[in-house]
Order: C-alpha cells, then sequence, then structure tokens
C-alpha cells in the first residue's frame, strides 16, 4: 500500500467514524421522541397513532425526518414496485413502528429488506404495544 492509498484508507476510515456517529445520535433522539410519544399515550393505539405523534414529537425536537417515505424496489436491475418506510430519519436512519402484541420474525424480515433497499445503516423497530417501551425497541444493523 503507497502514501496515497493509506491516506485514501485513513479519510475513508473518518467517514464511516462520522457516519456511525451522526446515525447514533439520531437514534438515541428517535429513542427519546418515542419513549415521551409511549409515556404520553401508552400502549393501545393503532400505528398510524403512535405515527402521527412521533412525527409530532421529532418536529417539536427538530429531528430531521422523512414520513411515510416511499422507497423503489428493484429486481435485477427493474423497478418491480415500492415500499413506504414509516419514517426516514436524516437520510440514514431506517424507523418502522408496530402496534402488535409481540414483534414476528417477519417484521425484523420486513426491516433487513427496508435497510438493503436503502442502504442505510441501522434501523429501529419500535412496537408501542407494550408496557415499558424499552421492551419494544429493535435495533437493526445493516451487514452488506
Amino acid at each position: 500500500m503507497n502514501r496515497e492509498d493509506a491516506k485514501s484508507a485513513k479519510e475513508e476510515e473518518g467517514r464511516m467514524r462520522e457516519l456511525k456517529e451522526e446515525v447514533e445520535r439520531l437514534a438515541y433522539q428517535v429513542i427519546g421522541a418515542a419513549i415521551e410519544v409511549h409515556r404520553v399515550l401508552g400502549p393501545g393505539f393503532l400505528e398510524s397513532v403512535y405515527q402521527h405523534a412521533l412525527a409530532t414529537e421529532f418536529q417539536a425536537r427538530n429531528i430531521p425526518h422523512e414520513p411515510k417515505k416511499s422507497v423503489a424496489i428493484n429486481y435485477k436491475g427493474h423497478r418491480v414496485g415500492e415500499s413506504e418506510l414509516d419514517f426516514l430519519v436524516g437520510n440514514i436512519l431506517v424507523v418502522e413502528l408496530k402496534a402488535v402484541e409481540k414483534l414476528a420474525p417477519i417484521h425484523d424480515a420486513q426491516v433487513i429488506s427496508y435497510l438493503k433497499v436503502t442502504k442505510c445503516p441501522l434501523a429501529l423497530l419500535i412496537n408501542f404495544n407494550v408496557p415499558i417501551l424499552k421492551e419494544g425497541i429493535k435495533r437493526i444493523i445493516h451487514n452488506p
């Protein structure tokens, strides 16, 4: 490895570290906002109620977000459909909401697919239908 390659590798490492720090900062903010929504509303409502409440909390906290973000689904270079993320936060964090009795493996699979499509490094799968929200938050990391 020559000096230029080493410099380039070091710069890439620095960019990756900054991205990781930013996604962790946003995840922390999102979890704080979700805890506040759950504290005020509690469990038992439809997912759409939590989505609207969380969007309101994101706005109040100046958390950059896109609700109901459409993403294209491609198959071998052909667009075959689209899906909708509950939230894309800061263009690097997928947030998927649920209001179910228990998270199922299909929920994880859905979020993993969203991570592949968006190339985001992290997703938060948040189930509001729990007594303590901490029990309903799952971090899913994208390992390409």
